[in-house]
């Protein structure tokens, strides 16, 4: 029996041991923040009404919003996720009309837009998206040329953008000094590759 006993002594012991360990462990505690001191308004704020929402409910868990989704309301933030149809002579013209068919918007066909549908297409914009309207058209466009909408008439029309004076003027002298005879230099890049 004597070895029995000692047994029950040891599984006491570590079993006090491991109590106060884990009491040790949890017993630390942090002092409670300050709290800033709470200024009172000078009036009392009105109380404001909740703002009625009108829902639908659709089966048995949801409840839908009843008014139209940002894309709805301003048709240039629809998403959209086009493949251009792959010809070779595509142009930047065909793409934009092709960006255009479901949106409620089409392409105007005056001003300087003639020079801009005549482009070729690069091999980059074959496929766009997804990504917003606005975006693809004027990734399309490309940074030489503005947007400009008429949401009354749903068209979309581009100008020539205005170019920064400084580049005019860099262009000029770099025209001159081409027309002179003079050798553009370009340093010779000393990137390590691994």
């Amino acid at each position: 029996m004597q070895p029995f006993s000692h047994f029950h002594r040891h599984l006491a012991g570590c079993g006090l041991l491991i109590a106060a360990a884990l009491m040790a462990g949890c017993a630390t505690t942090t002092p409670p923040p300050k709290a800033a001191p709470i200024a009172k308004p000078a009036t009392a704020p009105a109380k404001q009404k909740p703002e009625f929402v009108p829902v639908v409910r659709y089966g048995r868990y949801t409840l839908v919003e009843l008014a139209p989704a940002s894309a709805q309301q301003d048709l240039l933030l629809q998403v959209v996720d086009v493949a251009i149809p792959d010809t070779r002579t595509a142009t930047v013209g065909d793409a934009l009309r092709h960006v255009l068919l479901r949106s409620g918007y089409q392409l105007c066909s005056v001003g300087e837009i003639t020079a801009l549908n005549s482009l070729p297409l690069p091999a980059s914009h074959y496929r766009l998206g997804p990504m917003l309207l606005r975006d693809a058209l004027l990734t399309l466009a490309g940074p030489a040329w503005d947007l400009k909408v008429d949401d009354g008439a749903r068209r979309i029309c581009f100008t020539r953008a205005p170019q920064p004076t400084s580049a005019l003027i860099q262009s000029a002298s770099n025209s001159a000094s081409k027309a002179a005879g003079h050798v553009e230099k370009r340093p010779l890049t000393t990137e390590v590759r691994p």
